[in-house]
């Protein structure tokens, strides 16, 4: 089992909800966040975001999936990006679940 993560701004949602079909990705959860970075803090997470003292409206959505799925769902995203040449790329996370309770 895989923890696919996903971060877009808001208005891709409708793509990446395609995606996630796509990929066999029917269960998934959704949260609206605000991106921002501060540009003197060392974050690991500082990719995530624009740089800038701007705010942008984006979704967290994540879905706990098969192996096969999360890299399916991965490909397409970055082919979307490829296809796509943005400033916000849509960004994408497997993340390995070691144990759960059922």
């Amino acid at each position: 089992m895989k923890f696919f993560i996903v971060t877009s701004l808001k208005e891709y949602q409708a793509d990446v909800i395609k995606i996630l079909k796509a990929a066999n990705i029917h269960v998934f959860s959704t949260t609206d966040v605000i991106g921002f970075k501060d540009s003197n803090s060392p974050n690991l997470l500082a990719d995530w975001f624009a740089s800038g003292d701007e705010k942008f409206d984006s979704l967290f959505i994540f879905s706990f999936t098969s192996d096969e799925n999360a890299e399916h769902a991965l490909e397409l995203i970055k082919k979307y990006n490829d296809e796509n040449q943005t400033a916000f790329p849509i960004r994408a996370f497997i993340v390995p679940v070691e144990k759960a309770s059922y």
